[in-house]
């Protein structure tokens, strides 16, 4: 087995120290952001059109503890987590036993192309230093479908420059979203709409939300 690259091991390494934590901290996330649970629902819809009889199979990538890929599920979809950190992926397969969560990396996955309707990236690329974002779209657009729906969602730079931030896991970036755009565009995906959200209590920066179709 290939040795993870450094990045993805330290960010594996510092999700697992902190899982049962972070875990509790999630759980309820999405309760008080209606405008994120919306543009999840958005998704939903887009992947479901690309098969108009039957469910639309859809892989959260970077699912931590499986709060979001459950709500995909009860969303309608036949949702998945994948996530770097075994410790994650088991108390997500223990919330959600029902459910399927594996250990991967969102840089090499091992799904044939062409196989999802639907990639939803909720914050799990912001650990990723900016060089390897292009590589994370491009495998995004392989295990996609023609007309595939892609959510990404990350924190915002506020019209800046990509800025590294302290991240409370383990160091983090944030994006202009024009950016993020461009960048997808490049791997083969166009844009379908566009969020930005101001920080809610307790939160210190912009969030950024891009809802792409694959070409």
């Amino acid at each position: 087995m290939t040795e993870p690259a450094p990045h993805l091991r330290a960010t594996a390494d510092a999700y697992d120290a902190l899982a049962v934590v972070y875990a509790d901290f999630a759980r309820d996330a999405l309760d008080g952001l209606p405008l994120d649970r919306s543009f999840i629902a958005a998704f939903a819809e887009l992947a479901r059109a690309t098969v108009p009889s039957g469910s639309a199979c859809v892989a959260e990538l970077g699912c931590g503890p499986g709060h979001v890929t459950d709500h995909l599920r009860r969303l309608g979809l036949d949702a998945f987590g994948i996530d770097l950190s075994p410790e994650l992926i088991g108390l997500a397969r223990q919330e959600y036993p029902g459910m399927r969560f594996d250990v991967g990396s969102m840089d090499a996955l091992d799904l044939a192309d062409g196989v999802l309707d639907g990639v939803l990236s909720w914050y799990s690329v912001i650990h990723a230093p900016p060089e390897h974002i292009p590589a994370y779209l491009a495998e995004f657009r392989r295990v996609l479908a023609e007309g595939g729906a892609l959510l990404v969602a990350f924190f915002e730079s506020g019209g800046g420059p990509v800025e590294a931030f302290d991240h409370k896991v383990t160091t983090a970036y944030r994006w202009p979203i024009d950016e993020v755009a461009a960048l997808a565009g490049e791997a083969g995906f166009e844009e379908v709409g566009r969020m930005l959200r101001e920080p809610c209590e307790g939160e210190r920066f912009r969030r950024g939300h891009l809802l792409m179709r694959a070409r």
